[in-house]
């Protein structure tokens, strides 16, 4: 393993370097690759990114998903309108791994700096653009936010207030996550091959297929139950009748359910007859499991509402910790049911997850969650203001001097 000056193991993406031009949430496509150690540098134009209005909370002026999203990256401004800015571009590409056009496909190229010039430039360079719908089919040019993404792939069905007007519930954000996540792999993908084949690629991401993608279950089952019902059933367990896709046929399960505990909900999950048994064992009630067996595999007791009865009068015996404590005493599935407020009061979200603090990073704000063992990832740097990084990368990646810095400030190309 190797270590950096400090004798510190280096951070496993040491020496990559991204070239990021980026809008709004999309840029995210890089920060869990600044998190795990690539020198990434956002590319600016002389008004900046305003992700930094964008959404709320805001603090102390700045958004906190600027503050999320752009942690741990330099930002340098460059004004893509002028020669001087292009060139200092190209400059700046001939020594990157990737470069990540995160807006509107064909934003760069429409400043003379797409894949084929690029290459031309870094035969190994991986160009990568993420986009709301990508950079094919009818919605290609359609303008969006990361909601769209989200309701386009059926993961957010429309609620009603109680005048009866149609809002959108609250709801994970799907495909202004996953999108990035899946552009990131491909991005490291690239680089590792260019690294060992000396040629680049070009990839794309569209946010709406990656929020269609993390849904595959529904939608493939959706796509299975268009085959003959001899072919395709449902499980064993439930006499192979098919059930909703997804979380949608959980509705009337009862060993499989939502219960509340005496100071909020537990996730009850013996779907397993093994777990099912030892919940009724841990308990001391060894007749209810032999009135309710059930299948060995995949048994929700769909439907049998007097045992639904019976455990919700159960679980509301002990408080969440206590069932928690109770399921791994026993070796059966219970989980706690959080909300993103109590998340943090979590033992073991406060185990795994501690804050990045506000007073290093702007607000106090969650970690990677990839893991190395035995070591440990270097905190990211705070969110940059625009042009914060000006000097430091002219002067790291193409080694000026301060003569030609200014030289170039008094183009006008630095902002």
């Amino acid at each position: 393993m190797t270590t950096d000056s400090a004798d510190r193991p280096r951070p496993p993406l040491a020496g990559v370097r991204i070239l990021e031009a980026s809008i709004l949430g999309p840029g995210a496509i890089s920060t869990s690759l600044a998190d795990l150690g690539a020198d990434v540098i956002k590319v600016e134009s002389p008004s900046g990114d305003y992700i930094r209005q964008m959404t709320w909370p805001i603090v102390e002026g700045v958004s906190l998903m600027h503050l999320h999203i752009s942690r741990g990256k330099r930002s340098i401004v460059l004004d893509l309108k002028s020669p001087e800015g292009v060139a200092t571009f190209l400059e700046l590409a001939r020594h990157a791994d990737a470069v990540i056009e995160a807006m509107r496909p064909g934003a760069l190229e429409r400043c003379g700096l797409g894949f084929d010039v690029l290459r031309d430039l870094n035969p190994r360079i991986v160009f990568c653009s993420i986009s709301g719908y990508g950079m094919t089919g009818p919605y290609r040019n359609l303008p969006s936010h990361g909601i769209a993404y989200d309701t386009w792939a059926g993961l957010v069905p429309p609620a009603y207030d109680g005048d009866g007007h149609p809002y959108i519930p609250e709801h994970p954000s799907m495909g202004i996550h996953a999108g990035p996540l899946y552009g990131a792999l491909g991005v490291l993908a690239g680089i590792i091959r260019a690294r060992e084949t000396g040629e680049g690629c070009r990839l794309e991401i569209a946010q709406s297929d990656a929020a269609a993608a993390m849904d595959w279950l529904r939608s493939e089952t959706y796509k299975a139950y268009e085959r003959p019902e001899d072919i395709v059933t449902g499980n064993k367990s439930d006499h192979y009748e098919r059930r909703a896709p997804g979380t949608a046929g959980m509705q009337g399960g009862v060993r499989y359910q939502m219960y509340e505990s005496a100071d909020g909900h537990v996730l009850f999950m013996a779907s397993e007859r093994e777990f099912w048994k030892n919940f009724c064992t841990g308990i001391s009630r060894p007749e209810l499991f032999e009135a309710h067996p059930g299948s060995q595999y995949a048994d929700h007791a769909r439907g049998d509402t007097e045992l639904r009865d019976e455990l919700a009068a159960i679980f509301k015996t002990r408080t969440t910790a206590e069932w928690v404590a109770f399921a791994e005493e026993n070796n059966t599935t219970i989980a706690p049911v959080n909300t993103p407020k109590t998340i943090a009061d979590d033992p073991q979200f406060q185990d795994r997850m501690p804050w990045l603090p506000a007073s290093e990073h702007g607000i106090d704000m969650l970690p990677s969650p990839i893991k190395f063992l035995d070591e440990e990832l270097p905190a990211p740097a705070v969110a940059p203001t625009l042009g914060r990084d000006n000097d430091d990368v002219l002067r790291d990646v193409l080694g000026w001097d301060e003569a030609r810095i200014a030289e170039l400030r008094a183009t006008g190309a630095l902002g």
